[in-house]
């Protein structure tokens, strides 16, 4: 496989990316994604995420567009996605988090350029304003195509959902409940609320008394980062247990991450976290990814997911609870 030294000094002569980060997993460049893409060789990467602007017109800083004609966003769009697929290793996974209006269009350009799909993850985000004569959007896409048959596919095991009122399973498994293996089962494509992957964990002396799931196609955690106390950026970002659970299941320790549409740097946080190099570039504002970063590196990890609301373990468990939540069995 590519080591990641060589990667990183190939990018590095292109002169139009501008180094503004660096630690011992990976470098963060300010520049375009396509000099970025463009700058890494041929099938050296493990999993590209990517989280492009959405065509909304939203205000990312100075020269950045998010207004553009439907057919050049597509342009543009189809541009990324085939420097994505050339980086990938062979087996590597790619991840795009868009809306669904745009994930069609992607997934059709997918399918005819050979890649795999896996999923259609659902990321459920509702909103209650009126749409006129749509209905109310409840979800952003998040689609998985792996480049030929996956490399590596870890399965992310979460606790199995239960009312917070009255202690029972929400879901009735078919009469299946007896069968559930005591580590879990696979995750699902729909993913339950925070405080039942985070919360419900155990301590050492009490996790035989704690079941878990594997998680489906449809997330309900995964909601942007509003609350100042965990914003880094104005414009829309995403929530760090969203890539830990990507990058866990889709890789191994010492594989790399890349992203083109850096942001507040959630993929490089998540994937050092998880001992993965990682590579990546934004165009606009850097200042809240490397400040992330910075404040990683000094020891300072967020424990975002457990801050959302009343928590039933202590933040000295949170290491526990991360090990165990991303606790793997390749396939």
């Amino acid at each position: 496989m590519q080591t990641v030294p060589l990667i990183l000094k190939l990018t590095a002569k292109n002169q139009r990316l501008r180094e503004a980060y660096q630690s011992e997993y990976g470098i963060l460049y300010q520049g375009d994604c396509l000099e970025f893409l463009g700058a890494i060789p041929n099938s050296s990467v493990d999993i590209v995420f990517a989280d492009p602007p959405f065509n909304l017109g939203k205000d990312y800083g100075k020269g950045v567009s998010d207004l553009m004609q439907s057919e050049e966003y597509l342009s543009w769009s189809k541009q990324w996605l085939s420097e994505s697929i050339r980086v990938l290793n062979p087996g590597g996974s790619l991840f795009i988090f868009n809306l669904p209006k745009w994930c069609i269009e992607y997934g059709a350009y997918l399918n005819q350029q050979g890649m795999l799909f896996r999923h259609w993850i659902a990321c459920r985000m509702p909103k209650a304003f009126p749409r006129g004569k749509k209905m109310s959007p409840a979800h952003y896409g998040l689609l998985y195509y792996t480049k030929g048959e996956p490399a590596v596919f870890n399965k992310v095991y979460t606790p199995i959902q239960v009312c917070r009122h009255c202690g029972g399973e929400i879901r009735d498994y078919g009469g299946h409940r007896k069968k559930l293996n005591p580590q879990g089962i696979n995750l699902m494509d729909v993913w339950e609320a925070p405080e039942d992957v985070w919360e419900d964990a155990l301590p050492e002396d009490n996790r035989e008394e704690n079941l878990w799931t594997l998680v489906e196609e449809v997330w309900t955690d995964i909601p942007p980062v509003r609350h100042r106390q965990h914003k880094k950026r104005a414009a829309n970002e995403l929530a760090p247990i969203m890539l830990e659970r990507i990058i866990a299941m889709a890789s191994n320790p010492g594989q790399i991450v890349i992203d083109p549409f850096g942001g507040s740097g959630t993929t490089f946080y998540a994937a050092q976290k998880l001992k993965r190099y990682w590579l990546g570039t934004e165009i606009g504002d850097i200042e809240p990814a490397v400040k992330r970063l910075t404040d990683l590196g000094n020891g300072n990890v967020e424990n975002w997911e457990s801050a959302r609301g009343k928590t039933k373990c202590k933040i000295k468990h949170q290491e526990s609870i991360q090990l165990e939540l991303f606790s793997f069995k390749p396939s």
